[in-house]
């Protein structure tokens, strides 16, 4: 009951950036492994692929909003603000995180790389695309950690 609470409140934090929702699914594996043992629990190794799944999602997450603006013809001031906007858009959650690239991108664009307000806009929608793509891998890659776990404690062995 509680591996399952929170494999839920896993996949539920991969969508909600309130909540961290890789770490909810490793906590579950290594919750499932204390409560059941070594031998019914998940393997060792399989916790280290769980963590490099946690840590490639992270990673990504953070820089998603940076290739967004890059893809779509920024500058690196442009990522360097999508990056910055992403940060403060955490403190203004849901929509922050999504504004916050978009601001962060367009104003950096302006100000330091003297693009026009067009040129500054296309990157500010390039960070958006990017967020969006993050999140997306981001909850991906929450549902194969969960599928990994499954399958870990039913059928490797």
């Amino acid at each position: 009951m509680v591996t399952g609470s929170l494999l839920v409140v896993g996949l539920v934090g991969c969508v909600l950036p309130a909540l961290p929702g890789h770490l909810f699914i490793l906590l579950a594996a290594i919750g499932y492994r204390l409560m059941v043992g070594p031998d019914a629990g998940i393997a060792w190794w399989g916790f280290g692929i769980l963590l490099l799944l946690m840590a490639i999602s992270q990673i990504f997450e953070i820089v998603s909003g940076s290739l967004g603006t890059q893809w779509f013809g920024g500058t690196k001031w442009g990522a360097l603000g999508a990056l910055v906007g992403g940060i403060v858009g955490i403190f203004f959650l849901p929509f922050g995180l999504l504004i916050g690239p978009l601001i962060g991108a367009f104003g950096f664009e302006r100000l330091f790389a003297k693009r026009e307000i067009r040129e500054s806009a296309v990157s500010g929608v390039g960070s958006m695309v990017g967020t969006l793509v993050g999140i997306i891998v981001k909850v991906v890659i929450g549902v194969a950690m969960v599928v990994w776990f499954f399958l870990d404690i039913w059928m490797i062995k």
